[in-house]
């Protein structure tokens, strides 16, 4: 890489322009342009407008944020902070596939999450069902 493909790439990182505009205005790979700014600590500047959408502290702490471009919005700053939030907010969690069933083996009803083909309630109404209901070969 030449210094007058440095210097433009550090002239248009400082606009804000992205790592593909960049590889396409000088004729270099994206990843090229991409390792020679993280390098060089070549961000884009904070007023761009995907990091005005972003939220910049964690919901659950209050430590700021710092969101990587292309990549998902970060909301928590850690993986602890998600669950102890998520933890204490189970009214907010969308639980779209709870099923209810009545249990093949004792006839109780009862709700599974996330298996639509559920017969037994538990391991133990599977075994007695299956292998002493009567259907053992000794």
């Amino acid at each position: 890489m030449t210094n007058e493909q440095k210097r433009t790439i550090a002239e248009l990182r400082s606009k804000g322009a992205t790592y593909a505009k960049i590889g396409e205005a000088l004729g270099i790979s994206k990843d090229t342009v991409k390792s020679y700014c993280r390098r060089n600590n070549l961000s884009a500047p904070q007023d761009t407008p995907a990091s005005d959408t972003a939220p910049s502290v964690c919901q659950e702490c209050g430590a700021p944020l710092v969101q990587t471009e292309k990549q998902k919005t970060r909301i928590f700053c850690s993986r602890e902070c998600r669950e102890n939030w998520w933890h204490s907010h189970p009214e907010q969690i969308k639980k779209r596939a709870v099923y209810d069933f009545r249990c093949a083996g004792c006839g109780k009803p009862f709700s599974a999450y996330g298996n639509s083909h559920r017969k037994y309630c538990s391991h133990d109404c599977y075994i007695t069902a299956r292998f002493k209901g009567g259907g053992c070969h000794e």
